[in-house]
């Protein structure tokens, strides 16, 4: 029986209080580039319209060398959860945790049952394939997984592919990586396999819900049909296209490559601490930490301005983990510091 947890528990949650610094929420904080805030703010003067999905479905498409057929735009990440969780008919559904926990809560509100496969701290959170059951018929992975930040290889996510399965990957974080080394979007010979992107970490859209999903075209039919109608909204739609285009892709590569030298200068403040302890190699833009009296140490953190995202919520891990965002230097010198404080 599986640990009865509150799944719907996230990031945003730790920032309600005014005044905190957010390391809790994995969003890139700072403004739009002017190449993706001028289109969307243009498009407000179009509101009186349909939202189309057209154009976006075609640049997105373009994006990953598919056919349109095989797009569908959905409002974040998590409404194409909860399609696919209200569309599958899967007999054992698996979700390999730790990672984000809605495809988990969706499924389970559609009236799933669904067993987890768990990857250990011991083993740095690294994927075995073997780890997933034969008989699952629906498989549900993070790449680079959220909290852990641990990239799995290409290879390895698609060994998880077989006929008579569904194979959901969560590429919410895979344009955090420069390059997007291990992302399998543009895979079109993997049998059921569906991919899930999100445009509001990298760009700091968390607030336009904006994410799409790839699929074979009769998947697509099928989620399409029970979306409900005009669901993602024409600004929305606007910033997918704008996120397709090659300069998109340029300026992601390079604030992944910032984001990479951010995180090793996090990782060394914190491994410069006895009692902290960080499993596995981080790859996103967060790290995963493990310390006794976790719970105790995020309230003190809160007391001094600094909210954290906490750890219990996610399966497979417990009361001494922490998530935490990686920021600049400057605001990470400044936890660090107030970090070696509080023990």
């Amino acid at each position: 029986m599986s640990t009865v947890l509150d799944l719907r528990h996230h990031g945003d949650a730790e920032v309600r209080d005014a005044g905190l610094v957010d390391l809790a929420v994995n969003v890139r904080p700072g403004p739009m580039p002017d190449w993706l805030a001028d289109p969307v703010r243009a498009s407000l003067d179009a509101l009186a319209a349909y939202p189309d999905q057209t154009r976006a479905r075609a640049a997105v498409a373009g994006r990953h060398q598919r056919p349109p057929e095989e797009v569908l735009l959905t409002a974040g990440a998590a409404e194409a959860f909860v399609l696919l969780a209200r569309v599958l008919r899967p007999r054992r559904p698996v979700v390999v945790h730790p990672q984000f926990t809605e495809p988990e809560a969706a499924l389970r509100a559609a009236g799933h049952q669904v067993d987890r496969a768990l990857l250990a701290a011991a083993d740095g959170f690294v994927l075995d394939p073997e780890a997933v059951p034969d008989a699952a018929d629906l498989v549900v992975l993070g790449n680079p997984t959220n909290p852990t930040s641990v990239l799995h290889p290409a290879e390895t996510v698609a060994a998880l592919a077989r006929p008579g399965r569904t194979l959901v990957v969560d590429e919410a974080f895979a344009d955090t990586v420069a390059g997007e080394p291990a992302s399998v979007a543009s895979r079109r010979d993997l049998p059921g396999l569906v991919v899930v992107r999100s445009l509001t970490k990298t760009w700091g859209l968390a607030g336009l819900r904006v994410g799409y999903l790839l699929a074979e075209a009769a998947t697509i039919e099928a989620l399409a049909a029970a979306q409900p109608l005009w669901g993602v909204s024409t600004p929305a739609l606007v910033a997918a296209e704008a996120c397709s285009t090659d300069l998109a892709r340029r300026t992601a590569d390079a604030y992944a490559e910032q984001l990479a030298d951010d995180r090793a200068h996090l990782l060394a403040g914190l491994r410069a601490l006895p009692w902290i302890r960080v499993h596995g190699v981080a790859a996103s833009s967060f790290v995963l930490v493990e310390t006794e009296g976790a719970t105790a140490l995020r309230e003190e953190l809160r007391a001094h301005g600094w909210a954290v995202r906490r750890g219990d919520t996610f399966p497979g891990l417990g009361p001494d983990w922490l998530r935490i965002a990686v920021r600049d230097r400057a605001t990470t010198d400044a936890f660090l510091s107030t970090l070696r404080t509080l023990r």
